[in-house]
């Protein structure tokens, strides 16, 4: 099939190389002219703007799009609107919020144009081993798209999840357990390090065992044997943790659904303390147990 990728970041592409590598024909528009010279190197067409994406393309047009959820995509979907047709198809595979598609979905619709959210996890591994993805929208645009799918999916690694936004929401949900999954090794591997026997613990080893058929076994496991392996107490990085949206939706979807969803919440707010220097929570605790107790504190150096 022919298509048009639109965004070449460390996703968009990759995906535009698998899909060529699957014998797909790829137009490929992003604002960097020079990502767009590099994947033309490789085989893509490249476009110097968004109609030319578009106009490259036969129809019904299929235009995917891989952009930062908000802003990006919504005045991307605002000018595709003006250049598609009846038929055509828009993809977005980015992580957007489910309920802005549903909105994208209706209002393209009343044009003709057809829309698809597709929740892609994969990250920069995805070009070897595949992207798994989620997809939302009607299903006869999905059976259409659905060797697009196979080629950059792994066995098994795409599902149809419903009406216009259902994947976005399961992808969302996706990143909600990867909060709590990465918290709770991360609580794991400190618990190891303030032991006793510390000094004696090879931690890309001990990722490398919990590997061979544990209960607790996972590729994000094997992600971090291979950063202790390149840093044996990281600290070549601070902790710093940023959160990218999906795990805030995920915690308000519990809230408003009345889910007591405490691990993934309790590792939405670890993300955001992880922030902080000398967070002034902690200064109100600590000054509260002198008034009341006399305790000792610790006080700031000139």
């Amino acid at each position: 099939m022919k298509l048009t990728m639109i965004g070449l970041g460390k996703m968009g592409l990759n995906m535009a190389r698998r899909l060529m590598q699957g014998k797909h024909a790829v137009i490929a528009y992003d604002l960097s002219h020079e990502a767009v010279q590099q994947i033309s190197a490789e085989g893509a067409s490249g476009a110097a703007s968004l109609q030319q994406a578009v106009e490259m393309l036969p129809t019904p047009r299929i235009v995917w799009i891989m952009l930062p959820a908000g802003k990006p995509v919504e005045e991307t979907i605002s000018h595709l609107k003006e250049l598609l047709s009846p038929e055509d198809i828009v993809i977005d595979g980015g992580n957007s919020y489910y309920k802005d598609d549903r909105c994208r979905y209706e209002a393209l619709q009343a044009e003709g144009i057809r829309y698809m959210d597709v929740g892609v996890s994969g990250g920069v591994w995805g070009l070897e081993v595949g992207y798994c993805m989620m997809m939302g929208g009607d299903k006869t645009v999905f059976k259409y798209l659905e060797p697009i799918f196979q080629t950059l999916a792994p066995r098994d690694g795409y599902l149809y999840c419903g009406k216009s936004g259902a994947g976005h929401f399961v992808k969302m949900i996706h990143n909600g357990i990867e909060y709590g999954l990465m918290q709770a090794y991360g609580e794991g591997f400190e618990i190891l390090d303030a032991s006793e026997y510390a000094g004696s613990f090879d931690y890309a080893k001990i990722s490398h065992l919990w590997n061979q058929g544990s209960v607790i076994r996972s590729w994000l496991l094997e992600l971090a044997e291979d950063a202790f392996g390149k840093s044996a107490e990281l600290t070549d990085i601070t902790g710093y943790v940023e959160d990218s949206g999906e795990g805030r939706w995920t915690v308000q979807q519990a809230i408003d659904t009345g889910v007591p969803a405490e691990v993934i919440t309790l590792s939405l707010m670890r993300r955001f303390r992880s922030r902080q220097q000398d967070p002034f929570t902690e200064r109100v605790l600590a000054a509260l147990r002198r008034e009341f107790g006399g305790h000792a504190v610790v006080s700031k150096k000139e």
